[in-house]
């Protein structure tokens, strides 16, 4: 009986702790990025058919003709890109619904990418999360190495809109979700790191070939269009054109950058309820090629 308490005074704690979210990481850095119009930063890339801006909030969306993307207007060495994201319910298998940087138009086939992909899924399951990491158009040059970290999330994030952010400065690209850290990743060497200018990028398109466990179900079109909806939206970055004293916007309250320890320890909370793969950890990949794990 004893033993059923205990299981039960557990149970009751997780399940409280989940409703609740993760810890407060103490520091908000979208809070100290002011917000900026869709045309203020970004412009049309494809598919701008397949777009519609009311009062700064962008839908995009998916349909069997074709999907949609914007970019930003400048290319930057480092900063901060944050953006509300709202996705659809129900089936979006096959489909990503996406926020990254690139530069693979400036540099195909050696280009560096740092992504925030939503996989889509079927219903009654969660969304995915992927956050992903690639330079040198593959990752060392001649084998397609992504360095992927998958999440669930603490809530439904086809409710309401949530901000998804990345960081990116000379030292360190970490992944925000409403200011919560959930992934660090380190500049170990310049080898496995994104040195070169990016954009940021938005976008809907079809992935059927892998996006939903790992490719079993495919976008269906006769749940057309998919939708995605995107508004507060945060640039605050050292332009290619910049000064060498500029300084990207901090991810924390200490000057010297990096994350508090109770930044860290949010975004222990997040890795250890809801991180779902983590590359680093797979046996089946050959790690040569991510000498950072």
């Amino acid at each position: 009986m004893a033993l059923l308490s205990f299981l039960l005074v557990v149970f009751l704690f997780s399940s409280k702790s989940d409703a609740q979210g993760p810890p407060s990481p103490g520091y908000y850095p979208s809070s100290r990025i002011r917000s900026i119009g869709f045309n203020q930063g970004f412009r049309s890339r494809w598919g701008s058919q397949h777009q519609s801006l009311d009062q700064n909030s962008l839908t995009i969306w998916l349909d069997r003709s074709s999907g949609s993307g914007f970019k930003s207007i400048n290319s930057y060495k480092s900063g901060y890109f944050g953006v509300a994201m709202k996705l659809q319910p129900g089936y979006t298998a096959g489909v990503i619904t996406c926020f990254y940087l690139s530069n693979n138009e400036a540099y195909p086939g050696d280009h560096d990418e740092i992504d925030l992909e939503f996989l889509g899924t079927t219903p009654g399951k969660p969304y995915t999360l992927q956050t992903n990491v690639w330079m040198k158009g593959s990752g060392d040059g001649s084998t397609v190495t992504g360095r992927e970290m998958k999440f669930r999330l603490w809530f439904d994030p086809t409710k309401d809109f949530h901000n998804y952010a990345i960081l990116w400065n000379p030292s360190e690209i970490i992944f925000f979700v409403d200011d919560v850290p959930i992934r660090t990743y380190a500049r170990k060497s310049d080898e496995t790191f994104p040195l070169k200018p990016m954009w940021a990028y938005g976008s809907i398109w079809d992935a059927s070939s892998w996006a939903t466990e790992g490719g079993k179900y495919k976008a269906d079109y006769r749940y057309e269009p998919f939708v995605g909806k995107y508004n507060n939206f945060k640039i605050a970055g050292c332009g290619v054109s910049a000064p060498a004293s500029c300084r990207p916007a901090s991810a924390s309250p200490a000057r010297t950058g990096g994350l508090s320890q109770q930044q860290y320890a949010a975004m222990a909370w997040v890795q250890n309820n809801y991180k779902v793969y983590d590359y680093c950890r797979d046996s089946s990949r050959d790690h040569k090629h991510t000498p950072e794990c």
